[in-house]
């Protein structure tokens, strides 16, 4: 999902005067859409479903950098002892 500078940078102005033409370029192009105030940079506008797809990346990825620091730091046990202890608990 690359950025086009000439297509993707909008003001603040244009969302205002164009608001239905850029979400159809969003949805069109998949591509986030940058707005600007004052010429800088202050908010991406990003299709949902793209967005829903990223935010579960970046949870996983979140789940993930915490299994490696328990296998780092020896938070970990055996498999069978732990599906043991999960079918035990599970009887009760």
């Amino acid at each position: 999902m690359p950025l086009s500078i000439t297509e993707d940078i909008k003001t603040v102005s244009d969302l205002k005067k164009k608001t239905g033409d850029i979400f159809k370029q969003l949805h069109r192009t998949g591509r986030p859409i940058i707005v600007t105030v004052n010429g800088k940079p202050d908010a991406v506008l990003i299709n949902v479903e793209v967005f829903e797809k990223k935010l579960k990346a970046l949870n996983l990825s979140a789940l993930i950098a915490e299994a490696e620091t328990d296998v780092k730091e020896r938070r970990t046990r055996p498999v069978r002892e732990f599906l043991k202890e999960l079918k035990r608990s599970a009887k009760a």
